[in-house]
């Protein structure tokens, strides 16, 4: 989830009176945004994140090692979006290193595994592997439950908040999480059947 708006209203919110809402100041003041990379177990409906200044390769790989150091030796099964550095070289690497595979790679953009996009992708969707990758269709991103969380996270947290700093908005979602993880967390009841979408009559 990119570019999370660090906004501080402009005046405080006037409270909400006998059949009146809420009064909200549309005028703010930007203090930056954050990246959150967040993975959502779908077995416990807790959620693993990470929050910084950018969501680079170098990122999501270290994002991942904290992912797989939570259960070194258990089978991985992730489910992610077509974004590049899902499918980069780093991600590649690492995955090979976790799953002891020893023969080479190759060279990004030249040979091998590593060669380009589509051999990257083929690797990491090998089932042989301890650490497995699913990448959801494009333009269907919503396959993803972690999609369902950040629209969770968007409605109790970013959409009504106000953030004096990009470390009170990081604070917040750490906060957030914690809470989450303690009273909320849950498996969805996911009731997509895997059948095509009808279209219109």
């Amino acid at each position: 989830m990119t570019g999370i708006q660090a906004l501080e209203r402009a005046a405080p919110d006037k409270p909400m009176q006998s059949g009146k809402v809420t009064l909200r100041e549309y005028e703010y003041i930007r203090h930056g945004t954050q990246t959150l990379i967040a993975a959502f177990d779908v077995a416990s409906g807790k959620i693993i994140a990470s929050i910084g200044d950018t969501r680079t390769e170098k990122d999501y790989v270290a994002f991942l090692q904290k992912l797989f150091a939570t259960d070194p030796k258990a089978k991985w099964r992730i489910v992610a979006d077509n974004l590049n550095t899902h499918v980069s070289e780093g991600v590649v690497r690492l995955t090979a290193r976790l799953c002891g595979i020893k023969k080479k790679l190759g060279e990004k953009g030249k040979s091998g595994i590593l060669k380009n996009i589509k051999s990257r992708e083929i690797f990491l969707r090998d089932k042989t592997h301890r650490i497995c990758f699913y990448f959801t269709p494009k333009h269907a991103s919503w396959l993803n439950q972690i999609e369902i969380w950040f629209s969770i996270l968007a409605k109790k947290v970013i959409r009504r908040g106000n953030f004096t700093s990009k470390q009170d908005l990081k604070s917040k979602l750490k906060k957030f999480i914690a809470y989450f993880n303690k009273t909320m967390a849950k498996p969805f009841r996911w009731t997509y059947e895997g059948k095509p979408l009808k279209g219109a009559p």
